[in-house]
């Protein structure tokens, strides 16, 4: 009980010590503080004018109803105008070559046995710039025909949009002119006659049978780089099989030969070109 009393008397010695040290230093930090100091204010003093104060712009957004009819035709094109925006990249994929060269430079990939080189976004860039060599000069002439004569106010919107739509359609029925089985379809599906020229054909019937076209292409030309690459893996499979190695992927000892048969034909520079071939004819 004394060690214990004795402890609490030590504990209020420090704290009052503690107390009176703070005191103290509090005072000689207000003395050492130079006299006549300016002293800090919330008010705005008479030499601030209203003039130099920051102007902060008013933003006021008003929602009304449209009182005619053009101002309700006005808002339906700008809800399409920006609908078309955001889906033009996936309409110059669908109305381009781009379909075709994606497809087959992603099963040349899978034929390989190949996982992760090259890249996806590395064949996408390729694709792209190959469909952008081949269709330059459509987009040139919708430039030149389209949208040049619209910036200078020569045409109207509905003008430029035909104009534009013009060298589309004709490079998709050019793809199509030995096939149409597609355009026939759909022309039987919406109760249509049959087309004899490629004006007889709406753009909505020419687009998905464009689309159908292309991935019908895509596949064909991808089964048949499949087959030298599948028989590569066969004979591999059989030798490995006939040596007792049935716990080894065949995989793995096919690729490498994959890879040298695919780089003593030059397979990326005959490939380019048998693509640019199947485009233009």
């Amino acid at each position: 009980m004394k060690k214990k009393s004795i402890d609490m008397i030590q504990v209020k010695r420090f704290f009052i010590i503690f107390v009176l040290f703070s005191l103290f230093f509090a005072k000689g930090f207000a003395q050492s503080f130079p006299q006549g100091a300016a002293q800090g204010t919330m008010e705005m003093g008479n030499t601030v004018r209203p003039s130099e104060s920051p102007v902060v712009p008013n933003i006021s957004v008003e929602i009304t109803s449209p009182q005619t009819g053009n101002e309700v035709a006005f808002s339906v094109r700008l809800l399409l105008l920006l609908t078309i925006l955001t889906l033009a990249p996936s309409i110059l994929i669908l109305v381009t070559c781009f379909l075709r060269f994606s497809i087959v430079l992603d099963f040349i990939k899978r034929a390989l046995s190949l996982q992760q080189v090259p890249p996806t976004a590395v064949l996408n860039g390729i694709a792209f710039f190959m469909t952008l060599f081949i269709m330059w000069p459509t987009f040139t002439k919708i430039y030149d025909d389209a949208y040049k004569p619209l910036s200078e106010n020569q045409i109207t919107i509905e003008e430029a949009y035909k104009k534009a739509e013009a060298p589309l359609r004709l490079f998709m029925y050019s793809q199509m002119q030995n096939d149409t089985s597609y355009i026939n379809m759909f022309m039987n599906m919406a109760k249509m006659s049959k087309p004899n020229t490629l004006s007889d054909v709406p753009t909505y019937i020419l687009v998905p049978s464009y689309i159908l076209h292309e991935l019908t292409v895509a596949f064909k030309i991808g089964v048949l780089l499949y087959i030298p690459f599948i028989i590569i893996d066969m004979v591999v499979a059989s030798i490995l099989m006939a040596m007792g190695m049935m716990m080894l992927p065949p995989v793995q000892i096919s690729m490498p030969f994959k890879l040298i048969l695919f780089v003593l034909v030059d397979g990326w520079g005959l490939l380019t070109q048998q693509l640019f071939i199947s485009v233009i004819k």
